[in-house]
């Protein structure tokens, strides 16, 4: 996999423009959401594809 698939927490935090300790509770946050529908996370890093599903960015084209 490419690794602009995943988000780091200070890809995040440039992304909404927040603290990067911010970010790391976002990117937690998100990883535990994809852990309980039974999917395997990488922590410190969340997909970029469920990011923007769950941050309303699903009608904005994701940059590659």
């Amino acid at each position: 996999m490419s690794e602009h698939n995943f988000m780091k927490a200070a890809d995040v935090a440039k992304e909404l423009d927040v603290s990067q300790s911010y970010a790391y509770k976002i990117v937690q946050r998100l990883n535990a959401e994809l852990k309980s529908l039974g999917l395997v996370t990488v922590p410190g890093r969340v997909s970029r594809k469920y990011f923007y599903e769950r941050f309303c960015y699903r009608g904005k084209k994701e940059e590659s």
